[in-house]
């Protein structure tokens, strides 16, 4: 508009074309819909009434493995705390309707982006130096809704070694804030609080934020020996968003530890994976009980199952324990055998040279050459290159 009169002008004729189509709507004497409310010549609209209803949670179909029943999580997760894209109470959400068990929302202790005391919204100080916030906020609805709720932070140095380290079952994540000049104090001040320690993506390549240099190679450092040896690493991620370590499998196995697929997820669920993603990262617990007690006995037991883009990766005894859960194999003749996958798990199985995948709930009847005594499952490994080998005993 050139000047104010005439934005004023336009203005009117815009309010008035408005009012008079009010009037003729409701010169019609149309009743107002079901589930409205109507305030003189105007009705608002109820959307509950007309919008499609929400999926149903995804079911995730598991038996219980060895007496252990099998948890389905997620333990890095980030919020609108650090420098995630969504508040705590949604991330619960997003579990829940991905038929997730347990979570750890595990907020950057260094890089706070947006809610912070010097971030995009300001926080009074009782709050920007509670580290604790992004899990007081999730947990009653976590509760709520009968999710799991790890407290959880990340240890995010911008140098490789030593690299992210998250911290979880800790009891209070203040004072591994209250140490963040010195990532040595932060590791010992985590494992004085009983917390286990998982390594985050040893092969990001992000050389400014802690990654690993570009093209370079990818090994267990001097630093992270002495932090193991020093029983700071509990577990690797193997899986990380979208990335995958194949090595990691081998270093867990030479050094016990446990084996993590997690998303990392910053964005919303739907932004990242889309909606109940099957190839989305989930780490299988095999605890003893749903209880956060039990998930912490599991991850220092080293009872954990990595599963992502349709690949798990696990370690004896407790990957061949899932196949036995999992997979019933039935001699129907001397040649024939039947095989029925009864979980949600992917399988692909190589007997005597026929490669076939294994759907869920539907029978699947294989030659079986003379002399063949071993089942390869394809894409589950248990170590570097390694796929799981089952004998068969039918």
């Amino acid at each position: 508009m050139s000047n104010r009169r005439e934005f004023l002008k336009y203005s009117a004729l815009f309010g008035a074309a408005a009012t008079t189509l009010s009037s003729v709507s409701a010169s019609f004497g149309d009743d107002p819909p079901k589930n409205s409310v109507t305030t003189g010549n105007t009705y608002t609209v109820s959307m509950h009434s007309i919008r499609t209803p929400p999926a149903p949670a995804r079911s995730i179909t598991i038996p219980d493995v060895d007496g252990f029943k099998v948890l389905k999580g997620d333990f890095h997760i980030h919020t609108l705390f650090s420098d995630g894209q969504v508040m705590p109470k949604d991330r619960v959400t997003e579990a829940v309707n991905n038929g997730l068990d347990v979570i750890a929302i595990t907020d950057h202790i260094e890089y706070r982006p947006f809610f912070s005391k010097t971030g995009r919204w300001k926080l009074n100080d009782g709050q920007a130096n509670n580290f604790n916030l992004w899990y007081e906020i999730a947990k009653p609805e976590a509760e709520k809704r009968n999710l799991l709720l790890v407290r959880g932070t990340e240890i995010t140095k911008s140098t490789m070694p030593p690299g992210h380290f998250n911290a979880l079952f800790a009891n209070d994540n203040n004072p591994i804030a209250a140490a963040v000049d010195d990532w040595r104090t932060m590791l010992k001040v985590s494992i004085d609080q009983g917390a286990f320690l998982l390594w985050n993506h040893p092969g990001w390549q992000a050389p400014k934020s802690g990654g690993i240099e570009q093209g370079a190679p990818l090994w267990f450092t001097d630093t992270h020996e002495e932090i193991y040896k020093l029983g700071q690493m509990h577990g690797i991620e193997i899986f990380n968003s979208v990335e995958h370590y194949p090595v990691v499998s081998d270093w867990c196995n030479e050094r016990n530890l446990a084996l993590f697929a997690n998303s990392d997820i910053h964005p919303s669920e739907l932004e990242q994976y889309g909606i109940q993603n099957p190839l989305r990262p989930i780490t299988l617990v095999l605890a003893k009980e749903r209880t956060v007690e039990s998930v912490k006995e599991a991850f220092f037991a080293k009872r954990t199952i990595a599963w992502a883009a349709n690949i798990l990766w696990g370690r004896g005894p407790w990957l061949p324990a899932l196949f036995k859960a999992s997979v019933n194999i039935k001699a129907i003749t001397p040649g024939t055998l039947e095989l029925t996958n009864n979980t949600s798990l992917p399988l692909s199985v190589t007997l005597g040279g026929t490669v076939f995948d294994l759907p869920k709930n539907v029978k699947r009847q294989v030659y079986r050459a003379e002399g063949v005594q071993t089942l390869t499952v394809t894409n589950w490994m248990i170590g570097m290159n390694k796929p799981l080998e089952i004998p068969i005993g039918v």
